[in-house]
């Protein structure tokens, strides 16, 4: 099960939203299938994303691949752990594994983005 209160993408990101900054990561059923990450390149801050863009990497044991935006936006944060301790994505995807914070410009495009039902059903047969 994946959290409720979260929004996806069928590119296996999530995202939160709080006082207009979404909190972005990836999906436990995208680390499963990703296998232990042991690097990520994450987009600088101020780097204005576009939605959909790919804005960095994510280097497991078994693949390379990008990140997406689900959002467009300014980024605000990024989480400075991840670079001694990409682990932290395998362990903790939905908390301590976020990977970046986004100052959100267009609301209205949460409205493309998956419920945690809708995510569900996309990964059930995967």
């Amino acid at each position: 099960m994946v959290p409720q209160e979260l929004r996806y993408t069928k590119e296996h990101e999530w995202l939160r939203v709080e006082g207009g900054v979404a909190t972005i990561g990836i999906t436990g059923f995208a680390t499963e299938q990703l296998g232990d990450i042991v690097f990520l390149e994450l987009p600088e801050t101020g780097r204005v994303l576009s939605q959909s863009s790919a804005v960095g990497v994510i280097e497991s044991v078994k693949a390379v691949s990008d990140l997406f935006a689900p959002i467009g936006g300014d980024v605000v944060e990024t989480n400075g752990a991840l670079a001694d301790r990409p682990e932290l994505v395998n362990s903790d995807p939905y908390g301590e594994g976020w990977m970046i914070r986004v100052r959100v410009t267009d609301a209205s495009q949460l409205d493309g983005l998956l419920t945690a039902a809708e995510y569900d059903e996309l990964t059930k047969d995967a």
